[in-house]
């Protein structure tokens, strides 16, 4: 096996498919990328672990067919330190040869035989725009749970009916959904499923740029696609509570406030709260004060903001919280769906946060859920 190949090509391929690779595994082939070339001018490499897999073709300048296993990340650590201009790559006996303007490499070579077949990529169920739903991944990741010892609170649901596609995800703490258009390949297209939510957002974002993602599943398998990259992941056991009747408020107060400012008001005021303390919020009709901490240490903000459907209204939140939900808006203004102090209160972006009606301007397509906390005197 040999080939060329430019640097700044082979570090991002290299780079894209180690994103799967465990950073810890019994089996050491499983830390292993596999390289492969054939007469038509192509380098594909590929990773996988027990749970998901990656693959990435590139053009090189093949000149002797061929394929090796090395070591994924000691692979990705030589191609970030490689001066810039062209690769040759060549397998010598039990040795992979990587050379680039005098600078040269020696990595052992892993036993080929002991390394898995990656899975076969599911059936296409449709596609759609790789940056619309890296962003929207992006903006219901945050409410995934990272306890271990409920796989399924730390998955998104991925709900596919007709040309609509729902992410959700919960650590019952707090419950964000996102909608977004697809294209299904059948109209009757359908299915509800749960992701690891670390898998799909690193599955997202390395798509990203590529256009237009395709989304195949079958069974216990996931995957998604471009134009010489594709990624496979399993399915995750179980489902999440629905959120429905959670995200019906119909007798709610409504607060709208600018976005921007109130994220950067909670976040500095919040530097007094200790541990996750929580952070005030008191409505009035023209006004949000937040206030967090307690004997000497405090912190307060007055911020503008307009309450409908109550006289004022006091909640508190988790600070953290509550930063990753005003963070996972892009809209100018938040508008604050509230039932009382210990209630749910539900979060929508507002195109307007000025003063006019509750309901102009709504974007019901991201919508965030959290507990509030009964405020301490």
């Amino acid at each position: 096996m040999e080939f060329r190949i430019e640097r700044g090509v082979l570090a991002e391929a290299v780079a894209w498919a180690a994103r799967v690779l465990p950073a810890r595994s019994p089996v050491p082939v499983l830390g292993g990328l596999l390289l492969e070339t054939d007469g038509g001018g192509l380098l594909r490499v590929s990773g996988l672990d027990h749970e998901a897999s990656a693959r990435i073709e590139v053009q090189a300048d093949v000149e002797l067919p061929g394929q090796v296993l090395v070591m994924g990340r000691r692979l990705l650590d030589v191609c970030r330190v490689l001066p810039g201009g062209t690769v040759r790559c060549a397998v010598d006996t039990s040795r992979l040869s990587v050379s680039c303007d005098g600078a040269r490499f020696g990595l052992s070579v892993l036993p080929r035989e002991d390394y898995p077949a990656l899975p076969a990529l599911p059936e296409l169920r449709g596609a759609v725009d790789a940056q619309a739903f890296a962003a929207a991944v992006g903006q219901v990741a945050v409410a995934a749970g990272r306890d271990d010892s409920l796989p399924v609170l730390s998955g998104i649901r991925l709900a596919l009916d007709g040309r609509t596609m729902t992410l959700a995800a919960t650590d019952r703490y707090r419950y964000a959904v996102r909608t977004l258009e697809w294209k299904p390949s059948s109209p009757q297209a359908s299915a509800d499923v749960v992701v690891s939510a670390r898998r799909l957002a690193e599955a997202a974002r390395s798509l990203e740029r590529a256009g237009t993602v395709g989304i195949a599943l079958d069974g216990g398998t996931i995957g998604f696609g471009s134009t010489g990259m594709r990624i496979t992941t399993r399915l995750l056991d179980g489902r999440l509570p629905g959120h429905d009747k959670l995200f019906a408020l119909p007798e709610a107060a409504s607060a709208l406030a600018g976005r921007a400012p109130l994220l950067e008001a909670v976040k500095r005021v919040a530097v007094v709260a200790e541990g996750d303390s929580p952070l005030r919020l008191a409505f009035s009709a023209d006004s949000v004060r937040l206030r967090a901490g307690h004997e000497d240490d405090v912190a307060s903000q007055e911020l503008p903001a307009a309450l409908e459907g109550a006289g004022e209204m006091t909640v508190a939140f988790n600070p953290s919280y509550l930063v990753d939900a005003l963070s996972s808006f892009d809209t100018e203004g938040v508008r604050f769906q509230l039932l009382g102090p210990g209630q749910r209160a539900l979060l929508s972006g507002v195109t307007d946060a000025g003063t006019g009606p509750a309901g102009l301007g709504i974007h019901d397509s991201h919508r965030h859920l959290l507990m509030s906390v009964k405020p301490q005197p």
